[in-house]
């Protein structure tokens, strides 16, 4: 497994790197936006680490490259920003994992495991349930053979529901899922994007397959 390491600062790109060749990875650093996105494009890579503050292209841009080109490949970010506009922002613009600076080692090997472990298990690269059909490498959706664009954020969330057709979803395990949040008792975010993904879900004939159950969850029920 190749991982690619985008950060300005030598000690800590130099720190990931020695520290991840010991795991047994194969390990590439970049140290610049421009030589990052360059990299994770154009070389074979099969996770990329990435930093938000970087000189030349910002984080973010390198990331909405990515997602652009590459939207199956992980992208961890590893960042001193952690306010959760911070957290927010790069989650949307497609961060499969997000992890503050000062970091433990131990913590960001084992979300790197985790997220390579996806594919080599065999994960489908598609999803079917209540008449939809979702392409997880493509992330093209269609109802009922329409398409529907959704965010990242609404594919993402989308995505939850259909791992689980018709299980109950409570609020906090929707939050840590699709957000990576613990328990948050003054965020809506889940109602918010629920109510997103209902008006894009609902048709002339049929409203949106995703049912609240009062004090309880969400469930994707079937059409």
């Amino acid at each position: 497994m190749k991982i690619l390491v985008v950060e300005d600062e030598t000690a800590i790109a130099d720190f990931v790197q020695r520290g991840l060749e010991a795991e047994g990875y194969t390990v590439a650093c970049a140290y610049d936006g421009d030589e990052g996105e360059r990299q994770a494009l154009g070389d074979s890579v099969d996770l990329v680490v990435l930093d938000l503050m970087l000189p030349g292209k910002d984080g973010l841009t390198v990331l909405r490259s990515i997602r652009d080109e590459k939207p199956a490949l992980p992208v961890i970010v590893l960042t001193a920003r952690d306010a959760v506009e911070d957290k927010v922002s790069g989650l949307d613009t497609g961060a499969t994992d997000y992890v503050t600076k000062p970091f433990a080692f131990d913590e960001l090997t084992a979300r790197i495991r985790a997220h390579l472990r996806r594919p080599s298990n065999g994960e489908t690269t598609s999803l079917e349930a209540a008449g939809i059909h979702m392409n997880l490498l493509t992330r093209e959706v269609t109802l009922e053979g329409t398409a529907v664009h959704l965010s990242t954020r609404e594919f993402d969330l989308l995505a939850y529901f259909m791992r689980h057709p018709g299980q109950v979803l409570s609020r906090e395990q929707i939050l840590s899922a699709v957000w990576g949040y613990d328990f948050d008792p003054g965020t809506n975010v889940v109602e918010v994007y629920v109510g997103y993904l209902r008006r894009k879900l609902a048709t002339d004939a049929n409203p949106a397959p995703i049912e609240t159950l009062r004090s309880v969850g969400y469930r994707l029920a079937a059409r």
